[in-house]
Parts: structure tokens; sequence; C-alpha cells
């Protein structure tokens, strides 16, 4: 089958300079509109379409993102697997600014969002989708392999606790996912993860660590000091994307 990607991201992945031949479509699904237009094109010679996860202009809040409409309309382009990218707080000393993760493991404490596309059973027929590993195993590797290959700082593994946001979390709060085994910290991957798995899409995720949330005696987390660090760091997912495309397209 011919490899055809979607990216799910946001900052830095909007310039249409990475993409040959852009275009913009405009697509509706069962569940609603997206969070934005699809920019179609291609990378590689592979045939990419890119969701802004919060819209073009980042209006959307992440427990307001119509995820079901987003993985939706990226299966209906027909989509053989998807690539997130999302910024994270790192819950570990050793996982800092700047360094990737590529993720293995969830843990899914939002709380006010849809998170399946499984609204009803059939008499006698629940439906109750295994998700020992979430992310695409096959992705992972590739998405390590071209991080070594560059020589970026990054984490074979990790687990994200993904909350509902837009808040950041309180210290306790904090103290507690790390208590839990959680690596990192976002509010949207899980959500994602759990709906590309439901519509049988294989999903991986580029975290880049901007912060350490607030378990760290310092300054707390704020919005300015992520954006700054994933701005300073997009060209480097960028790369790193292109690079997994065109391994993805030769297998």
């Amino acid at each position: 089958m011919k490899a055809k990607i979607g990216i799910i991201g946001g900052s830095g992945l909007d310039d249409p300079t990475i993409l040959v031949e852009p275009r913009d479509i405009k697509v509706s699904t069962v569940w609603g509109e997206p969070s934005a237009a699809l920019k179609v094109g291609k990378i590689a010679s592979v045939e990419v379409a890119i969701l802004a996860r919060h819209g073009r202009e980042h209006r959307i809040p992440p427990s307001r993102v119509n995820y079901r409409a987003n993985i939706r309309a990226l299966a209906d382009f027909g989509c053989t697997h998807i690539l997130a990218t999302t910024a994270v707080g790192s819950l570990r000393e050793e996982i800092r600014r700047g360094d990737i993760v590529i993720l293995d493991q969830f843990i899914d404490f939002a709380r006010g969002r849809a998170s399946t596309f499984i609204e009803s059973f059939e008499p006698h027929s629940p439906i109750h989708p295994a998700m020992p590993d979430p992310f695409d195993e096959g992705l992972r590797k590739i998405l390590a392999g071209v991080c070594a290959k560059r020589g970026h700082p990054f984490h074979e593994k990790g687990t994200v606790v993904t909350i509902e946001g837009p808040r950041f979390s309180t210290r306790a709060e904090s103290r507690m996912f790390r208590a839990w085994g959680a690596d990192v910290i976002n509010m949207s991957v899980a959500t994602e993860a759990a709906l590309a798995s439901e519509a049988g899409i294989p999903y991986a995720a580029i975290a880049m660590s901007t912060d350490y949330d607030s378990w760290k005696e310092e300054e707390a987390v704020s919005w300015e000091a992520v954006l700054a660090v994933f701005k300073a760091n997009a060209e480097k997912v960028t790369a790193l994307l292109i690079d997994a495309i065109g391994e993805i397209a030769s297998r």
C-alpha cells in the first residue's frame, strides 16, 4: 500500500515551504468539523496532510479540540499513518528542555472530552478495544533511528500523562504524576492515540520537552516559555518529520 501520511501539529508546521505543491482542502466529517482545513502536498514524493491541532491561529483550547473529527478527517483522506508533534512538560530531571521523547505509553487523565468513536453496542456485543501498546512500534523505531542519525538529544521511550487543560498542573499534581511513573505531560496525545487506534491507523508522537511542569522548585511553567522553546526547536522537528516520512515510504 502506498503511504499517505497525516501530520498533527501546530507551531512551525503550517509553513507551506515544507510541502511541494501545497493546497488547502476544507473537509467535514460525521463527527463535525476538524480544527482546520487540511494542508495537503508532498514531502519526499509522499502525499502528506497537515492538520493544525488547535487551529491555524491556535484559537482552540485542548479541552475543546474536536479530536474525533480530526482523526476522522485524516482517515477519510486515506492516511495510512499519523505522526503527531507535541510540546510536553518534563517530569524527569534527565529529560531536558529541547530533548525529544519518542513516546511508548500514556496515562489518560483527561476528563471532559470525547475520546472514543464507540457510542453504543449492538445487543450482547460490547466493544472494548485493547490498547496495551498505544503507539505504533514500527513508527517509533523509525523516529528513534532518525533522531540517532541526526544526533538529536532524545529518549527512545517515555510515558506521557494527558491532562484536560487548559491550565497547567499544581505542584501536588505534578509530583503525583511523577509518582505514577509518567515521564512527560501534555494535553492531547492520549486522546489522539486512542482514536487513531480505533480508526486502525498507526500513530506515533514526537514529544518536544519544553519545561519542567510544576514539580521543580523553580519558576512556574508558562505558555510563553513553552512556545519559546518549541519555536527554537521547530526546524529540528520538521527535519525529523521529513526524514521519517522518507523512511516510512521506503518500507
